[in-house]
């Protein structure tokens, strides 16, 4: 929807603002850019709605060439939030959403029922909000204004300058999971500006690291983390960011692949035989087709040796598992669910791959943490 085909901004002083910049953007997504002060990212924002005008390559949204668009047509169909909010203090509440409908000409009627709708949208009640002027909310309730104000002409894309940067970090966080809510909703292309990069890792589909005007690398937040392209992406990040957001450690990156496994019709002396040989106090139980059936305990084996044929009549059900798709933090919040603190992963087909158990949670942590320290 959106590309850059090697664009970049020199200005006339000779300063290389912004170098060659090649990537595209699908609709709907959210983008993160992100680097150090002065690195270019607020510039390169800014030359999608022509505010800094490009001065090598191509910028086209749609396959057309922006250069060819009249510019203030262009930002009207273009949705811009900034970090001081930009809201005109002697317009309402209700004048300053409808801003740039009023500008493309919308009816009255039309204008009220959006306002009243954007409103709703950011959790402003439109009674209560619509005739107040902006020095009477908190930087909280004008900054979702800002945002009710730049989606009001329904934009296919909005940029956001650091939206929240001036905001206390309570408040930053709760619009970080308002702006996540509205976009389930909106469906927009957001190009997000932000110096934060935990901030970054929260909102963007993909990020991109930024650095003297060059882009480093644009990737999933858990490739970024996982397969830095670059040294500086990687200090950037921070090496132990990745620990601090396990939502991104995929669980086959800490499970145990080769589980101690028998089928439900082995005997229990044999099940606890091959349970010493494995040096582990649970079996998980599989079918002929290795298919998760349940899981049996050491304890039970032992007690039980004499009065059963197989490991089936003491096999209980191996609950919670989890989906070789699911997260660290997924078998985090489920180890203290485990029944004798064992996780089997399954594949799609409920095939047994693998096993997280609350010993190698830790020792993947405690290894991390312990090489931090040294």
């Amino acid at each position: 929807m959106l590309k850059f085909d090697n664009v970049g901004k020199t200005y006339p002083n000779g300063f290389q603002a912004v170098k060659s910049m090649n990537f595209e953007i699908d609709a709907g997504e959210m983008i993160a850019f992100i680097g150090p002060s002065g690195c270019g990212k607020t510039t390169t924002m800014k030359m999608i709605n022509r505010l800094v005008p490009h001065t090598e390559g191509t910028i086209t949204i749609h396959g057309k060439d922006i250069t060819k668009e009249d510019p203030v047509e262009l930002r009207r169909n273009i949705g811009y939030v900034i970090q001081q909010v930009g809201l005109f203090p002697h317009y309402t509440i209700e004048d300053n959403i409808a801003l740039i409908p009023h500008l493309k000409g919308w009816s009255e009627a039309k204008k009220k029922q959006r306002v009243h709708e954007m409103l709703h949208l950011i959790g402003l009640e439109p009674a209560q909000f619509a005739k107040r002027y902006p020095r009477e909310l908190s930087g909280g309730q004008q900054q979702r204004v800002g945002v009710a104000r730049a989606l009001a002409a329904d934009p296919e894309i909005v940029l956001m300058d650091e939206p929240f940067g001036a905001l206390d970090p309570i408040t930053r966080e709760q619009l970080q999971d308002e702006l996540i809510r509205l976009q389930k909703s909106v469906k927009k292309t957001i190009v997000f500006v932000t110096h934060d990069m935990d901030e970054a890792l929260k909102l963007g589909d993909r990020i991109a690291v930024i650095k003297d005007g060059s882009l480093l690398q644009l990737d999933t937040p858990e490739k970024l983390m996982k397969e830095p392209a670059h040294g500086f992406v990687e200090t950037f990040i921070g090496k132990n960011r990745l620990y601090q957001n396990p939502e991104f450690i995929s669980v086959k990156d800490i499970m145990r692949d080769n589980p101690a496994t028998v089928p439900s019709n082995r005997s229990p002396a044999r099940a606890l035989s091959y349970m010493r040989q494995r040096r582990t106090d649970t079996l998980l139980v599989g079918d002929d087709n290795g298919k998760l059936t349940g899981i049996v305990s050491g304890y039970d084996l032992q007690t039980k040796l004499e009065t059963i044929q197989t490991v089936e009549e003491i096999t209980v059900p191996a609950e919670p598992y989890l989906d070789e798709s699911a997260t660290a933090q997924d078998a985090l919040m489920a180890i203290t669910d485990a029944k004798f603190g064992v996780i089997p992963v399954v594949n799609h087909h409920h095939k047994i791959k693998g096993v997280v158990t609350r010993a190698s949670l830790l020792t993947t942590f405690a290894d991390h943490w312990a090489g931090r320290k040294e």
